[in-house]
């Protein structure tokens, strides 16, 4: 476990990374933890959440984890998780990984002009873990785009329908996870006035959610295009072969007639039976031939 004491705060900020099960223990009887609270730390696919125990706010925030396989799909598989425990003079976070966002957000606002209280240095955190799904959401786009080009100049790509499942489930996993970060973001400011960090987080939040919304748009009708053009050119298929049915099913009757060799069979002694029988059968496909035509078959 590593504990560090992040300072340039007017209250006791305490970030604790890589904790085993002891060490959340440990932590739960040195902060007075809740011990319901610390039950859901231990679990590694827990959802966000936000909720008022004791004199601490608790909260679970998932961020996108960077190194995620590309074919993820769980919010465990796709997400890693950050813990916080908040009261007016303590912060306290927990994650299990190496995350710059703590970092990030310690250096920017350390010894700021405005007095950050816990809760609105909260908010900023939950801004920058929203901020680390804006990259992979772009990705997703852009990978759109280009299948969305080569699906309609009918160039082939390997794969393509595994590739357009696995975009469509990685943007419906974030866009479920958007509608639990709602809940949380509501929950947020029940005990706290409003102030500009939350609305700056609110304000974040709305865009991200319209844009997951309409990439999850764009992959579905992809899926559903790719599909129909694929359903299509089965049926292209099936219709030449249905139409070149249609020409050798009645020439294959009449060579099978012709063909059963019965010693008494009209025609058979015909000096010039041979090269009817030839004609008749030129003569049926340029009728069918002349028919398809008309139908608009052909």
């Amino acid at each position: 476990m590593n504990v560090q004491q992040l300072n340039g705060f007017k209250f006791n900020w305490v970030d604790v990374s890589m904790p085993s099960d002891a060490d959340l223990r440990e932590l739960a009887i040195q902060y007075n933890l809740p011990l319901t609270a610390v039950s859901d730390c231990l679990q590694s696919d827990h959802l966000p959440k936000l909720e008022q125990i004791d004199q601490y706010t608790f909260a679970i925030f998932r961020m996108f984890d960077v190194h995620a396989e590309p074919n993820a799909g769980s919010f465990q598989q796709l997400t890693r998780k950050l813990a916080v425990f908040y009261t007016n003079d303590l912060l306290l976070t927990i994650h299990r990984s190496p995350t710059e966002i703590i970092e990030k957000v310690a250096l920017k606002y350390a010894n700021n002009s405005l007095a950050l209280r816990p809760f609105e240095l909260v908010c900023k955190l939950y801004k920058n873990v929203l901020e680390t799904f804006q990259s992979p959401l772009h990705l997703i786009d852009r990978d759109i785009d280009v299948y969305e080009e080569r699906i309609f100049l009918k160039k082939r790509i390997p794969d393509l329908l595994k590739k357009l499942y696995a975009i469509k489930r990685k943007t419906y996993l974030i866009k479920r996870l958007n509608l639990i970060n709602k809940m949380v973001i509501e929950l947020m400011p029940m005990n706290e006035e409003k102030s500009p960090f939350y609305g700056d987080l609110h304000d974040y939040f709305i865009g991200l959610e319209t844009l997951t919304d309409e990439i999850y748009d764009s992959s579905q009708s992809l899926l559903h295009v790719y599909l129909s053009i694929s359903s299509q050119k089965t049926n292209e298929v099936m219709r030449i072969l249905t139409a070149f049915s249609a020409f050798f099913l009645p020439l294959t009757f009449i060579v099978g007639v012709y063909g059963m060799n019965f010693e008494f069979m009209p025609e058979l002694k015909l000096n010039y039976g041979y090269p009817m029988v030839l004609i008749c059968m030129a003569a049926i496909s340029f009728t069918i031939w002349i028919w398809f035509k008309r139908k608009g078959w052909l």
